[in-house]
């Protein structure tokens, strides 16, 4: 074989990041604790902070599953960055949908909740 063949550098072989399995199972941990705690939530009433502590658990988890079981984690920063800003971006718009929900609620759907009272 000529040298230009016989070796596979340079040729874009890339090796990923190999995660081990205690990591692995740590963040599988985390997730099912976080899932608990979820369900234990939905026991508690908090109001209007239910909703709040759901969507911090389901973020939590979300980033753990995108760091390490997707390898975000050991990739390129930009990447990091680009989710970062996704997240915030998509986390702005469910809170001003939100806030326009809870405020005009009454005025588009009458009667759509009988037992809230209008503002």
């Amino acid at each position: 074989m000529s040298s230009a063949h016989g070796s596979h550098s340079g040729h874009g072989e890339q090796v990923g990041h190999i995660v081990g399995w205690p990591i692995l199972v740590a963040t599988w941990a985390a997730l099912m604790v976080f899932t608990y705690i979820t369900v234990a939530a939905t026991y508690i009433d908090l109001g209007s902070l239910n909703l709040w502590l759901a969507m911090v658990i389901a973020t939590i988890k979300a980033a753990l599953v995108v760091m390490y079981f997707m390898h975000l984690r050991y990739d390129r920063p930009i990447n990091a960055l680009v989710f970062v800003i996704s997240l915030s971006a998509l986390a702005l718009f469910l809170v001003l949908a939100m806030l326009d929900t809870a405020h005009y609620q009454q005025v588009l759907i009458p009667g759509y909740a009988p037992g809230m009272t209008p503002r």
